[in-house]
């Protein structure tokens, strides 16, 4: 298998039919990167961008590239880590964001359940099993994000969402029947609130598969252990049924995107909400008090 410029290829697109080596396989993704970018305008000159790195490989690729990309455009970065509190799992990814970080010469901050809202995950967890992990992390970690994003001095949030992320996200809110989640699940987000950080997605269009391969031929040191609680995420079975679908019909998901992403535009403008100011931490919110402070009631 070889790529069109004569060199043995390392990858082989079956969505597009490209075979392609190394070299051109990391050219390809950095192009398009890019041109999602400036598709969107997700990134302008002199934005300050944090990007909110876990340590797996979808965020680190994000970071390794964005890192590229500002060394020929202006726009700062700083990393932005959040401490779950999973023992065994979350410390390892620290680690491993640092030392990226400091290859990378990037700025780094880690924050943590435990210091800022009082209870590691793994203590919520035995506290309450009516609510899946899943739920309560997901609310946390977006709510901190925000907070720590902006208080950083940062305008913009880069999230290392892939194309598999999207199309799973796009399938769930339609069949839980959630418009409101369904239209905010695009390249850019519509909120009437300067408190809320604008979050771009900048790998919204690049397959996990190829970040994976993106990370290994470039040496980037990634953690790619498994969070002890993923298996109860909802998504999993999303997943499994795109991927069966994608094997039989390889242009399934970006399909899928394509096709939500022309109706994106009306949907974020007619769901857009002016959001509110809860009423316990002051954070934006569509309620008078924010998921976060309601949980925390809970807890």
């Amino acid at each position: 298998m070889y790529c069109k410029c004569g060199k043995k290829a390392i990858i082989f697109r079956r969505y597009s039919g490209e075979k392609l080596c190394e070299r051109c396989f990391n050219k390809s993704m950095i192009d398009r990167v890019k041109k999602v970018i400036r598709k969107y305008s997700l990134i302008e000159k002199n934005d300050r961008v944090c990007v909110a790195v876990s340590g797996g490989k979808d965020s680190l690729v994000l970071l390794h590239i964005l890192k590229k990309l500002s060394e020929k455009y202006p726009f700062d970065l700083i990393a932005l880590t959040i401490d779950e509190g999973i023992e065994g799992y979350r410390d390892k990814a620290i680690e491993t964001v640092k030392r990226n970080c400091e290859l990378l010469g990037i700025e780094s901050r880690v924050y943590s359940f435990k210091k800022e809202l009082g209870y590691p995950l793994d203590e919520i967890v035995k506290k309450d099993r009516e609510l899946s992990s899943c739920s309560y992390c997901g609310v946390f970690r977006r709510y901190l994000l925000n907070k720590k994003t902006r208080e950083l001095g940062c305008n913009k949030l880069a999230v290392g969402h892939n194309l598999d992320d999207e199309v799973q996200t796009i399938l769930m809110n339609f069949l839980r029947g959630d418009l409101s989640r369904f239209g905010r699940t695009g390249p850019y987000y519509i909120y009437l609130n300067e408190r809320f950080v604008p979050r771009i997605k900048p790998l919204r269009e690049i397959p996990e598969k190829e970040n994976v391969v993106y990370a290994l031929s470039n040496n980037i040191e990634v953690e790619f252990s498994t969070c002890p609680y993923s298996g109860e995420a909802y998504r999993n079975n999303i997943r499994e049924f795109l991927n069966k679908m994608e094997l039989e019909q390889p242009t399934t998901k970006y399909s899928l995107l394509r096709s939500y992403d022309k109706i994106y535009s009306l949907l974020a403008k007619s769901l857009a909400k002016k959001l509110k100011y809860c009423e316990k931490c002051g954070e934006p919110t569509i309620g008078n008090v924010c998921k976060t402070c309601e949980f925390l009631e809970e807890l």
